[in-house]
């Protein structure tokens, strides 16, 4: 009786090899679902892309805007007889209170005021 269950024990665990260890495993099948999961991520992903894309190309093909703000943006175009301004964000200058001119009650006139210089912003006064 005894070798027929030990007889038994080793023709399950013969069994069980290829579930566990063996060329189709839990372990493989588990591991490739890892896989299909991460290229169906990463496909979706450059699926989105392609759309992307496939909008832009189907603007450039059909009308003249996207080539237009792609112009503008990329290299700098303008249009014929437009004015282009360029906004240039610096500090102003600051003045500091030694630097003010001193004026007394009795030169506090209009027409002393009128004439007191003025400070432009290259920091050159005029008269």
């Amino acid at each position: 009786m005894k070798a027929l269950t030990l007889i038994f024990v080793i023709l399950i665990a013969l069994l069980q090899y290829p579930l566990w260890l063996g060329k189709g495993s839990w372990l493989r099948v588990w591991n490739v679902n890892q896989q299909i999961s991460a290229q169906k991520e990463k496909n979706q992903s450059l699926k989105q892309r392609n759309e992307t894309l496939s909008a832009e190309v189907r603007d450039l093909k059909q009308g003249n805007a996207a080539i237009e703000e792609r112009a503008r943006s990329e290299l700098g175009m303008i249009k014929q007889d437009e004015v282009f301004y360029q906004v240039i964000n610096q500090p102003l200058p600051t003045i500091q209170p030694n630097q003010l001119p001193e004026i007394s009650a009795t030169q506090n006139t209009q027409a002393e005021l009128t004439a007191a210089p003025t400070v432009e912003p290259s920091g050159n006064s005029t008269p």
